[in-house]
Order: C-alpha cells, then sequence, then structure tokens
C-alpha cells in the first residue's frame, strides 16, 4: 500500500503539470529566483540532516567515493554515446 506522504509529492507536481498546461503559450512569471531559492533549501536541509547524523558522517568517505566512480562512469559514457551518436556510426 502506497504510504500518505506519496500524495504529498504527488499533489503538487500533479497540479503544476495542469497548471503548465492551462497556461501554455501564454506570457508566465519567471520562476527561476524560486527554483534557485527552493533548490538551496534542500541543499541546506540536506547538510543539516548529514551533519547531525554521526553515523552517515562517519560513512562520508565510502559513500563519496561509490558517488565518485558511478559519476565518472555515468559522465564518461554520457560523451562517448553522443560521440558515436554525432559520428553516425549507430545511426546508419
Amino acid at each position: 500500500m502506497l504510504d500518505l506522504k506519496v500524495f504529498y509529492l504527488i499533489i503538487p507536481l500533479a497540479a503544476g503539470i495542469l497548471f503548465g498546461y492551462l497556461l501554455r503559450g501564454k506570457r508566465t512569471p519567471d520562476l527561476s529566483r524560486v527554483t534557485l531559492s527552493a533548490i538551496v533549501v534542500l541543499i541546506f536541509s540536506l547538510g543539516f540532516s548529514i551533519g547531525s547524523n554521526n553515523q552517515l558522517l562517519a560513512s562520508l568517505p565510502r559513500v563519496g567515493l561509490n558517488a565518485l566512480v558511478i559519476m565518472f562512469f555515468a559522465v564518461g559514457f554520457s560523451v562517448l554515446f553522443v560521440f558515436l551518436v554525432k559520428r553516425k556510426k549507430w545511426l546508419q
């Protein structure tokens, strides 16, 4: 059974999609500052959560190394696939 907390995420997402659909083609406000502010608050709260959890803070080097390896593979394969597609090796 779905947790009720999921609906707290789905409802605003669905409302945003609906408003975006209804207001497409019309002049809409620039929301870049609001988006940036929300991202900064989320990053701060994530850092606060990490800093206040001793167990998570102790495992951060191992988790960070895993994240670094995953990031290098993701970026490396993305660059490789873009290079191959631009050379049209897979498109012909």
